[in-house]
């Protein structure tokens, strides 16, 4: 007989079962979700690496460019000395009519004062609305009036500048005038100064050659004798080839071997005579020479005595004849030198080992001419003797009452004056390097001294020039113990303490410039800014002279994209940028001295934000090709504020802009900034 099991108890195995089913899919759910957390946590653990190894990839990557970057800099340098007789004789020869300007001006340029005023047109009033056309009509009336009378007096003013432009290029022309008569009659002074200038601005001669040049003319024999500066054993790159080390994470660099360094230098040496002879004779317009006399020397220290001297390593007489016969291009310059025009090369450059020199100007026996001015004149800058050069620069900073030496030419790491500040709270060591150039200072040489002065645990940096720098200079140097110095500041400073230098040729003025001509448009730069956070803002600036705005067409925002004549104006950003804009530094107006930049909450789109989101926020300079010069960090915004100064670009008294961090804000927005400079807001 079987017995089955009474209703309660089947329903109470019924609940157990529920239970331990929900129990265990209680269990199962823990444990899904713990192995959804352990997916996802080794899911970002595997991201992180991947990010970690695309970090470190982008890092090596980055190293291994900039060592290749490095390498070809080198290679690109040996190919340029190698290659310089050839370059050399591709360039145009000097001539009298590179001498004389020509009699053009800029032309009128009024800009927006040659846009007479609209006046109001009638029909576009209904009616009952006369008395306001009215008041339009002499409101517009008033401004065309305003307008010719601004035209007028700015006509006066360049007509004023055109004439005296026109008379100095006239009084110019005449001095030209006058020397080609002088040349055609052979007067020995005449014939030095040209062939002297022939050597000096030829275009042949990488830019840190040196350009010194004492010279005599002896017009019976019609030879001209001369000794000209040789570069030095430094010109050739001591480093081969650099590469990156991702063990060390370092840089290691390969030696150049002695025996190539020392047989490259050898073969510039002889380039640079070759090359010197064939200027000479390229620009010789009227037969005055019939041979040239060069000895080429360097400045540096006697081996057999340890004292400063002139040591001539290559020295050669060529007449026009022979030299004509010649093919620079195709010639292997020491053997030409030597061989073919019988002239004589140090064996041993490298260690100053001399040869002896052929005719020399003081035996010439009429006045010998050096390049660069006489006793009785502030001496040339451009035309000193390089170690002359140093030396009154180290006299300069004597004179400002420090302790200043010279350094050997010879293992000096870069530094050519070496000073001591006795201060006791702003003094220290100072390294200084001295670039005698006429072109602006690329920003590599301020990037080179700062290394140098770290390497030297040097406490200042001071890098003086007689060019001037551009603006990625001032961006690099910005907020470094560093000091730029132009060539118009040196000769300021020279005569504040008593010593004495120009630039340029005695009673030469520099050319005064139309009072405000359209820009060079492709002689500019692009300030491209970005930030953080998620804020919306329009991005200004005004073209100020001192703290007021030129004129309201000098404010440049979302309303008025340009200033009249174009110097300044918005251009779309570049990627990674969020604004930019364009502006043609040395073609600003002449009265400009400031170009502010601010930034201001976009009204439109974040009416409620203010500054606190604005972060992280940087200016990126770049040339005109695009090419990144520097980045400038500007400060960050505060709560409570809508407008804030990002920083102005300052004109030196050298004529060169350098950038000054703001960080002024304004609770009222763009309209209280604009109004501290000047701007009426109605």
């Amino acid at each position: 007989m079987t017995r089955r099991s009474n209703g309660l108890i089947g329903i109470w195995a019924e609940a157990q079962r529920a239970q331990h089913r929900q129990q265990e899919l209680r269990h199962r759910t823990v444990l899904q979700q713990q192995r959804e957390q352990e997916r996802q946590q080794r899911a970002a653990e595997r991201e992180a690496a991947r990010l970690d190894r695309e970090r470190r990839a982008a890092y090596r990557q980055g190293r291994e460019a900039e060592a290749r970057r490095r390498t070809e800099e080198l290679e690109a340098r040996v190919a340029e000395l190698e290659g310089l007789l050839r370059t050399g004789c591709a360039a145009p020869a000097f001539g009298t009519a590179r001498l004389a300007e020509p009699e053009v001006l800029e032309p009128f340029a009024p800009g927006h004062l040659g846009q007479p005023t609209l006046m109001p047109d009638p029909a576009h009033y209904g009616f009952g609305r006369r008395a306001q056309y009215e008041r339009d009509l002499r409101a517009a009336q008033a401004a065309e009036a305003q307008r010719q009378h601004q035209l007028a007096a700015y006509r006066q003013q360049y007509d004023q500048w055109a004439a005296s432009r026109l008379a100095q290029i006239r009084q110019h022309n005449a001095g030209v005038a006058e020397l080609v008569t002088a040349l055609r009659e052979g007067d020995p002074e005449a014939v030095v100064e040209y062939f002297s200038a022939a050597l000096y601005a030829s275009s042949a001669w990488p830019e840190e050659f040196p350009h010194q040049v004492s010279a005599a003319y002896d017009p019976g024999a019609r030879q001209l004798v001369l000794e000209w500066e040789l570069p030095g054993f430094d010109v050739v790159p001591e480093v081969k080839s650099v590469r990156y080390m991702p063990t060390a994470d370092q840089e290691k660099e390969t030696a150049r071997p002695v025996t190539q360094r020392r047989a490259l230098y050898r073969d510039v040496l002889a380039q640079c005579v070759l090359l010197a002879v064939r200027e000479l004779f390229a620009s010789d317009e009227f037969g005055a020479l019939e041979s040239v006399v060069l000895n080429g020397f360097v400045d540096d220290h006697d081996p057999a005595t340890g004292r400063r001297a002139r040591l001539v390593l290559a020295a050669v007489t060529v007449d026009r004849t022979a030299f004509g016969r010649l093919h620079l291009e195709q010639v292997s310059a020491p053997d030409c030198l030597v061989d073919g025009l019988g002239g004589r090369l140090s064996a041993r450059p490298d260690q100053r080992t001399a040869v002896r020199p052929e005719r020399t100007p003081g035996e010439v026996g009429r006045g010998v001419v050096s390049h660069g001015g006489g006793e009785d004149d502030d001496p040339d800058l451009f035309g000193m003797d390089p170690v002359a050069f140093e030396a009154l620069v180290a006299e300069l900073f004597r004179a400002r009452g420090m302790q200043a030496v010279m350094t050997t030419r010879s293992n000096d790491g870069g530094v050519d004056v070496e000073a001591l500040d006795p201060d006791p709270i702003s003094g220290g060591r100072i390294i200084v390097q001295v670039k005698r150039y006429r072109k602006t200072v690329p920003p590599t040489a301020v990037r080179d001294l700062f290394g140098t002065v770290q390497g030297a645990g040097a406490n200042k940096g001071v890098l003086v020039t007689t060019s001037g720098f551009g603006p990625g200079s001032y961006a690099f140097a910005n907020g470094k113990p560093l000091t730029l110095v132009t060539g118009e500041e040196l000769v300021g400073l020279l005569a504040q303490h008593g010593l004495r230098g120009r630039l340029g040729p005695a009673g030469t003025a520099p050319r005064t410039a139309c009072p405000e001509p359209e820009p060079d448009t492709d002689d500019h730069n692009v300030l491209g800014m970005s930030w953080s956070g998620g804020v919306a803002l329009d991005v200004c600036a005004l073209v100020c002279s001192g703290s007021r705005v030129l004129s309201d067409d000098h404010f440049v925002f979302y309303n008025n994209p340009r200033t009249p004549d174009g110097t300044v104006r918005s251009v779309d950003p570049l990627p990674g940028d969020k604004a930019a804009l364009r502006v043609a530094f040395d073609a600003l107006p002449r009265g400009a001295d400031r170009l502010v930049l601010a930034a201001a909450i976009d009204p439109e789109v974040n009416p409620e934000a203010d500054l606190s989101r604005f972060t992280d926020a940087r200016i990126r300079l770049s040339d005109a090709a695009g090419t990144e010069l520097g980045q400038l960090e500007v400060s960050d915004g505060r709560p409570g504020e809508t407008a804030l100064v990002l920083g102005s670009f300052r004109k030196r008294s050298g004529g060169n802009w350098d950038f000054v961090v703001g960080g002024k804000g304004y609770p009222g927005g763009l309209e209280a900034l604009v109004q501290e400079y000047g701007i009426e807001v109605a």
